[in-house]
């Protein structure tokens, strides 16, 4: 918790004003029944209705002084709360755009939104409460104790038995319902995670019929949810009525203790009513305390996760080279083995590579062989297990991500476009690129008839919903191409286009001029059987290096993927 505490000091003012203009308000409560008592015992009794009118009117004074003290509380409580809820969402974004493939991959995507979004508004409402009601309700509680012994000693006393045992049943119940409401939070990232799955995949989902088995499994997962947050809501709602009982028999105490010495003259009636009118104080503000304590509950919990993630270290630590010289080989791979977390074996197992500057790498293999893999070390989006990978000579990981990462074009093989523009998504390749250096990158990624059809200013939907899976690979190979990198990767993103396009594309990639090293991961023999080396993949291991005619004499699983493709390639490539 210490750790977003610092977020708050950003609104510091806020938070010291917020509790400091809430005790004022305490401060003005606690006179009332004061007052009131002097108006029973002095206005009342004696029938001095000017005595009445003068002490209504201060009562009156009270209250309004006490209403402008408690808006601008609640107005700096809620600015700090929001100050402090947007900081710790920026930094919880910033802190998850730091993380490696392998830390998201950990985490996972549906427990890092509920903690970006539900959790941060349960700490920031939390915030806002902690401020106006925990220092107001306990400074009342005692508050109203000490002018109880100023009215009456011996009655004081019930006050002092009384608020002991209401702090047992406010704390025992707290205790009991934290662990609670952190498996609460738990269950929601599991409902999330079978939303956006349910999302993502519902045509996969209609394509098999699974409507009503996967309907099931959110019904089970939705009543276990149902179920857990009853039963601390079970446990969090017993307080009030604990509470409610205990002042009930300290008020009737009160009455009793109260009405016998008014009965032998030690006390006044007004003075009664006072204490009454205290223990009912007490009897409110511990109310709102114990509400106050379960949003705190729910607070520390989500704070316990939000936490977690901001602390938690990088797999990956970046380097400091800004600047490599250019050396003959420009991408190696020295006995790289590679491992996911949690992985039973690895997925790449002591591949030994160099790749010369200007070089076009054909990686291809069975699903599951490594070829993404081995594509996404080189920017350094996972770090190999054991050996090293190296850019211009230099281990990239000592590179800094932005040096490294800015030698590099990347079309992966799912095409990720953002909303907005045309123009817009082509700049992530480089800002300043001008209009006329978009088009001619569109122009090499055959991508020209979009831009002569939509225009730069096309919109371009969430997820690039209204272009097709060919449009979207064109345009995010645009994308990589106007950066002009040393080093072009495309990670099967031709797999949408046709034959005829696909070879088009690599044509004009070829005649840009640039000495650039490419490597092309496909699927497709005819793709990459004209690169200048093509890598066989086979269960993570090099089962084959060698261009395409010395790949059908030499690689047993190269000419196995060739000859299942033949009849359906075969005239396309002759």
């Amino acid at each position: 918790m210490r750790k977003l505490l610092c977020y708050l000091k950003q609104e510091r003012k806020e938070a010291i004003l917020a509790p400091l203009f809430k005790l004022l308000e305490a401060l003005l409560e606690l006179f009332v029944p004061l007052v009131m008592a002097k108006i029973i015992d002095d206005g009342i009794a004696a029938k001095d209705t000017g005595m009445v009118l003068q002490y209504g009117g201060l009562l009156v004074l009270l209250a309004a002084i006490g209403l402008a003290f408690s808006i601008t509380a609640q107005y700096y409580a809620a600015k700090a709360a929001v100050g402090m809820g947007a900081g710790l969402r920026s930094a919880l974004f910033r802190k998850i755009e730091s993380f490696s493939f392998s830390d998201l991959d950990d985490l996972g995507t549906s427990t890092l939104i509920t903690r970006l979004t539900s959790d941060i508004n349960q700490v920031q409402s939390g915030v806002n409460l902690v401020l106006r009601l925990f220092l107001r309700s306990p400074f009342i509680v005692f508050g109203a104790m000490i002018m109880a012994f100023t009215v009456d000693v011996k009655a004081a006393l019930i006050f002092v038995v009384t608020i002991p045992v209401l702090s047992v049943i406010v704390f025992t119940v707290m205790l009991v319902s934290i662990p609670l409401f952190r498996k609460v939070q738990a269950a929601l990232d599991r409902i999330l995670l079978r939303t956006k799955e349910n999302l993502a995949g519902a045509r996969v989902i209609r394509a098999f019929a699974k409507e009503d088995e996967e309907n099931a499994n959110f019904a089970n997962e939705n009543e276990y949810l149902i179920r857990l947050q009853l039963f601390v809501g079970r446990i969090s709602a017993l307080m009030n009525p604990l509470t409610y009982i205990v002042i009930n028999f300290a008020v009737l105490a009160v009455i009793m203790a109260g009405g016998r010495e008014v009965y032998l003259g030690h006390l006044t009636q007004g003075k009664v009513i006072a204490l009454v009118n205290y223990m009912a104080s007490i009897l409110v503000e511990l109310v709102k305390l114990a509400n106050l304590i379960i949003t705190i509950n729910k607070s520390l919990a989500c704070a316990k996760r939000i936490e977690e993630v901001l602390v938690r270290t990088e797999s990956m630590t970046e380097g400091d080279i800004m600047q490599a010289q250019p050396s003959e080989y420009h991408v190696e791979f020295c006995d790289v083995t590679m491992q996911y977390p949690g992985s039973a074996k690895p997925a790449l197992t002591n591949i030994s590579l160099q790749v010369k500057r200007g070089e076009t790498i054909g990686i291809i293999g069975g699903t599951g062989s490594g070829k993404s893999t081995l594509v996404n070390l080189i920017p350094r989006f996972y770090d190999a297990y054991s050996g090293t990978v190296r850019v211009n000579h230099v281990d990239v990981r000592e590179y800094t991500y932005a040096h490294l990462r800015e030698q590099i074009g990347v079309v992966l093989q799912k095409a990720v476009l953002f909303s907005g523009t045309i123009r817009e998504n082509l700049l992530w390749g480089n800002e300043q690129a001008s209009d006329e250096e978009l088009m001619a990158a569109s122009e090499v990624a055959q991508a020209g008839d979009i831009l002569a059809q939509k225009g730069l200013d096309g919109r371009v939907e969430e997820g690039g919903k209204n272009l097709s899976g060919g449009q979207k690979q064109r345009l995010t190979i645009a994308r990589a191409l106007v950066r002009n990198p040393d080093i072009l990767i495309l990670d099967d993103s031709a797999s949408a286009l046709d034959f005829a396009t696909d070879a088009a594309l690599r044509k004009a990639i070829a005649q840009q001029g640039k000495k650039r090293t490419v490597f092309l991961v496909s699927q497709r023999t005819s793709s990459i059987m004209h690169a200048d080396r093509i890598i066989v993949l086979d269960d993570g291991a090099i089962a084959g290096i060698g261009t395409h005619e010395q790949l059908l004499k030499e690689c047993a699983v190269y000419q196995e993927i060739y000859m299942s493709q033949f009849k359906k390639e075969g005239s396309h490539e002759k």
